[in-house]
């Protein structure tokens, strides 16, 4: 496996197309056009190669407080990972401190990636942050969306416990969706959200509605999201 910096005509075109594949649309998710206009500003496309065979790429901008927004990201499983920490040393490298991104609350697994392999913190929640997506991994969805926050100066272990105390709302499948012990809460999504996207999308919105409300008013009370578990649990804490 390698990773390299992409700044070619040939390359960028074949991480335009790439990112297409992946979210399943013949339209842009970021043309080549957008990608050089971001290595143009400063920013970089970074693709994983198994050989010649393109199997992951993510793309980043430096952001006016030093830190790196990252827009995008997709890879072949067990690629996620080396091309985060990648993307990481060539922030590292040109002095930032920080990288933050949004993704889908609803996706467990790459809520788990983000929150317990590589350690970072869910620090928003913002409603139907794209409004109407037209890819096929997100039609008929509203596209709400949490950032997260990775410190590339330290390492934050994520710790996992179960979900206590009192159940205070109900899932649309009618078992706990969120519970609170006081002092932390932990709220539940579906194991596999784009499969009931396809099979029911009704009820991929009811579940979408549900996490919103939970999310929405813990962090107005001044929580963020440190782990989710296997379960498909998320655990918030109070923020320090």
């Amino acid at each position: 496996m390698r990773f390299q910096l992409i700044g070619d005509v040939p390359g960028i075109a074949g991480v335009a197309r790439y990112y297409a594949r992946v979210w399943d649309t013949t339209e842009d998710v970021l043309s080549s056009e957008t990608l050089h206009c971001i290595r143009h500003a400063g920013g970089a496309t970074i693709g994983a190669f198994d050989g010649e065979e393109l199997v992951g790429a993510t793309t980043g901008l430096f952001c006016p407080d030093g830190s790196v927004y990252s827009m995008i990201a997709a890879a072949r499983p067990g690629v996620g990972h080396p091309l985060k920490l990648a993307q990481k040393d060539w922030a590292v490298g040109l002095g930032a401190r920080s990288m933050r991104w949004t993704y889908d609350p609803l996706v467990s697994r790459n809520a788990r990636f983000n929150l317990v392999k590589l350690g970072a913190v869910v620090t928003e929640y913002t409603v139907d942050f794209y409004g109407p997506m037209r890819d096929g991994v997100n039609d008929g969805d509203e596209s709400d969306r949490l950032t997260v926050r990775w410190d590339l100066t330290g390492s934050r272990e994520a710790h996992e416990s179960e979900p206590a105390g009192e159940v205070t709302a109900n899932a649309p499948d009618g078992e706990p969706l969120a519970r609170t012990d006081g002092e932390r809460i932990w709220c539940r999504v579906p194991r596999d959200v784009v499969q009931v996207r396809k099979e029911s999308p009704g009820l991929a919105l009811e579940w979408r509605k549900a996490v919103r409300g939970v999310f929405v008013d813990a962090f107005d009370r001044g929580y963020v999201a440190t782990s989710m578990s296997r379960e498909g649990w998320y655990e918030l804490e109070r923020q320090k």
